[in-house]
């Protein structure tokens, strides 16, 4: 993000509405690589595709945020093997780890990695300063530190359904668990921003929040993304596409300031749940609008989301989760339109 994109942002956490309103989108290794014209696994290998691609997405949109922008990740595997897991990477396909957790007495044996030095953390580090100086050439710095969250990663290295079976059965074992990657994770995001001065961001992404009831957050979730959150820096970016209005009201007083919902959820109504602390990124259909609609649906779609949503304020327009395979340039160009003219 520029100077004055951070500036707005900030002043609509502060609830301030900007004319014309903002439009902001997640981009990643999902989205990328397609528009750019490239494969996966070369945007993820090469530092200059991946750094030609994020110039494309900031000079084609100008008017638009990416966030966290100029992310440096290897998909689902960056933090995962940290921990040991061995990491998939198809050629055109998007990366995963392979279950490493196999029987609950294997998280006795987990050591604490060192992000300095274990599994791809090293490389998003050096990407990073590798393309520093080009990224502020631009006029743009690094903003966020980056993690996924504590339950997603334990899901990876256990398999989703094998996790949440084991907070029932298992929930001592499964507190020692996330503690552990609670802690790496704090060390992880120190890292970075000792790394990045410019850095004022933190953005978790945990899906599998929205796979538990209430009381399960309570105890299995709220605790550790607070202890992540707490005593953060100015943005306080969460993203969980999964449903959340069973926890949505927690998530300020877990110290988050801005959430990405799924496009499945109302914003008046996650306005109501949430309080008016939180600054909502959202939410039309990601992939059935956004990347399979016409330019004219996209359009048609944000009209009816502005005359919707009901409050302006701490609201930046979206898509539900972050930008999908295969949404085209017209599209994008339609949103924004509908938006800001």
């Amino acid at each position: 993000m520029t100077d004055k994109q951070w500036q707005q942002l900030l002043a609509v956490l502060s609830g301030q509405v900007l004319d014309p309103l903002p439009c902001a989108f997640i981009i990643d290794c999902p989205w990328l690589p397609g528009w750019y014209g490239t494969k996966v696994i070369d945007y993820l290998a090469d530092e200059q595709i991946w750094f030609d691609a994020n110039r494309k997405a900031v000079e084609t949109f100008p008017q638009v945020w990416f966030l966290p922008g100029f992310w440096a990740e290897y998909g689902m595997c960056t933090e995962p093997s940290a921990f040991g897991a061995t990491c998939q990477f198809p050629e055109d396909g998007f990366p995963s780890a392979k279950r490493s957790i196999l029987r609950i007495s294997d998280i006795d044996d987990l050591e604490m990695p060192d992000p300095r030095t274990d599994g791809l953390l090293p490389f998003v580090i050096q990407r990073l300063r590798w393309a520093r100086p080009q990224i502020e050439d631009l006029g743009h710095r690094i903003r966020f530190s980056v993690s996924r969250g504590p339950l997603n990663i334990a899901s990876f290295l256990m398999g989703t359904t094998e996790f949440l079976m084991a907070i029932k059965t298992d929930p001592g074992p499964i507190h020692k668990f996330l503690g552990l990657i609670t802690e790496f994770l704090k060390q992880w995001h120190q890292l970075q921003r000792d790394s990045f001065a410019s850095i004022d961001g933190i953005m978790i992404l945990d899906d599998v929040v929205g796979f538990i009831g209430p009381d399960d957050f309570a105890e299995f979730a709220f605790p550790y993304l607070q202890a992540l959150f707490a005593d953060g820096p100015s943005v306080r970016f969460f993203h969980n596409d999964a449903p959340c209005s069973q926890s949505i009201a927690q998530y300020s007083k877990m110290g988050v300031n801005l959430y990405n919902p799924g496009s499945n959820e109302d914003i008046n109504q996650l306005r109501k749940l949430a309080g008016d602390r939180i600054t909502i990124l959202g939410n039309i259909p990601a992939r059935d609008i956004l990347a399979q609609g016409t330019p004219d649906q996209v359009r048609q779609t944000v009209k009816q989301m502005l005359q919707h949503v009901a409050d302006k304020r701490r609201w930046i327009p979206s898509c539900g989760g972050g930008m999908p395979p295969d949404v085209t340039t017209d599209n994008i160009r339609a949103f924004v339109n509908a938006v800001q003219y």
